[in-house]
């Protein structure tokens, strides 16, 4: 059997290295950090292009938690006026265009 001598503790070791040096390899292609035998990590410096892109994304996050603060005011609004909003649709067209509570002299 291949598994009862020298050359299949080789292999295991190679197997192993080429492992680890394929998992090094595609974490520093996605610009994750590396890591060492010893389980330490080394992180990649940041270039301008990541900072820009951390400013960018940051903008981002801002607006995007000020459309939400925005679309909760709006969805009170409708909530809040949406079964009385139809009905006073309906009466300003059964009332000729004049709104709900006012009269026509009120109106000039």
């Amino acid at each position: 059997m291949f598994h009862d001598g020298p050359g299949f503790i080789g292999t295991i070791v190679l197997i192993c290295t080429l492992g680890w040096l394929a998992n090094n390899w595609i974490r520093a292609k996605h610009g994750y950090p590396l890591e060492d035998e010893w389980g330490g990590k080394t992180a990649k410096p940041d270039n301008g292009e990541t900072l820009r892109l951390k400013a960018e994304n940051k903008a981002l996050h801002e607006k995007v938690d000020a459309m939400q603060d925005r679309l909760v005011v709006l969805e009170k609004i409708v909530t809040d006026r949406g079964y009385s909003l139809a009905a006073e649709i309906e009466a300003l067209r059964d009332d000729g265009g004049v709104p709900l509570g006012l009269t026509k002299k009120e109106r000039v």
